[in-house]
């Protein structure tokens, strides 16, 4: 997203996880007496956070192929839509609207143990993917046009990627809110993206960035009593902020 400048796509797919936790809420409520059990058991909101946030990804992802409208318009559409529309269906709902309220005020009290497991080995197979297909992952990123004349499928592997951004941005939403997901996904990216003279170490030097601010955000919103998510998120923006003068700087050189 962040080589292709379409930063906006994650803030899309993450509103549309937003609208299926409120969907699930909104379900849970109606069926709450009588009703089927899975829509009030404990894993259906993560269900609906990952489905809707896949559905996100990939109407974002497909955007800009019917030559009706453009990328940017489909994004800002789905993003729109499920803002607005995710807020409606919990109004009438006190325990709703403050759900949602604590996922766009990225509040993190709620993560578990299980959350750790689960995004432990996800990362490592991240890491995994990217060591044993960066070549591919390059060329689709840089110029999808070559990868398909060289015999890439390229929808396909963009259709990967959306799944992937779909299931990740969907589990995290629901763990640590949108504000700390948005920032940890497309914010590192940018530091590195402007530190960076070739793209290919992007991938390492970006994965630095985040563990660094991420682990001095919470030392320091723990030790002066600030919000976690929104202490790391400022001090990435203030990381990207640095980079940009470096560029600067590196340019006038």
């Amino acid at each position: 997203m962040v080589a292709r400048n379409q930063i906006f796509i994650g803030a899309a797919v993450s509103q549309a996880s937003t609208l299926g936790i409120a969907l699930a809420l909104w379900l849970g409520g109606v069926f709450a007496d009588h009703g089927p059990s899975w829509a009030t058991g404990s894993t259906f909101l993560p269900f609906m956070a990952v489905l809707f946030s896949i559905m996100g990804a990939l109407i974002t992802a497909g955007g800009g192929e019917t030559g009706r409208e453009s990328r940017e318009a489909v994004t800002g559409w789905v993003f729109l839509f499920c803002s607005s529309v995710s807020i409606l269906i919990v109004a009438r709902s006190p325990h709703g609207i403050e759900e949602i309220h604590k996922i766009l005020s990225s509040s993190i009290i709620g993560a578990a143990r299980s959350d750790f497991i689960f995004f432990l080995p996800a990362a490592a197979t991240a890491v995994v993917l990217i060591a044993a297909f960066h070549r591919k992952f390059l060329l689709l990123i840089m110029d999808p046009a070559m990868a398909a004349a060289v015999g890439m499928k390229t929808r396909l592997w963009e259709a990967a990627f959306s799944l992937w951004l779909g299931l990740m941005v969907g589990l995290s939403i629901r763990s640590a809110g949108m504000l700390y997901t948005f920032g940890c996904l497309v914010l590192p990216s940018l530091t590195a993206k402007n530190l960076c003279r070739e793209v290919r170490s992007m991938f390492l030097v970006s994965a630095v960035i985040g563990v660094v601010t991420g682990i001095a955000g919470f030392t320091i919103a723990n030790h002066f009593d600030y919000p976690p998510g929104q202490m790391t998120v400022a001090l990435m923006c203030l990381a990207v902020a640095v980079s940009w003068l470096v560029r600067m700087v590196r340019g006038r050189a």
